[in-house]
C-alpha cells in the first residue's frame, strides 16, 4: 500500500537556527549570555535581522 498523495511530498521540519540570544520569560525579552538585551546589540541585529522569539512558530503552523 502506498502513502497518501500529500505525504509523498512532505519534508522533515528543519531545525531551528542557532541564535546568540535566548528568550527570558521573566523579562519577556531576548537576552544575550551576559544578560544584556539582544535588541540593543548592533552586531546581533545586523547578523540575525531580528531578535524575534520563535514561540509563535511553535504554536502556529502557518508561520513557517
Amino acid at each position: 500500500m502506498s502513502a497518501p498523495f500529500a505525504l509523498k511530498y512532505t519534508r522533515p521540519r528543519e531545525a531551528e537556527p542557532e541564535t546568540p540570544f535566548t528568550y527570558n520569560a521573566d523579562r519577556q525579552l531576548n537576552v544575550c549570555a551576559d544578560g544584556s538585551l539582544a535588541a540593543e546589540n548592533y552586531t546581533i541585529l545586523m547578523g540575525t535581522a531580528a531578535t524575534s522569539s520563535t514561540a509563535g512558530s511553535k504554536t502556529h503552523s502557518d508561520d513557517d
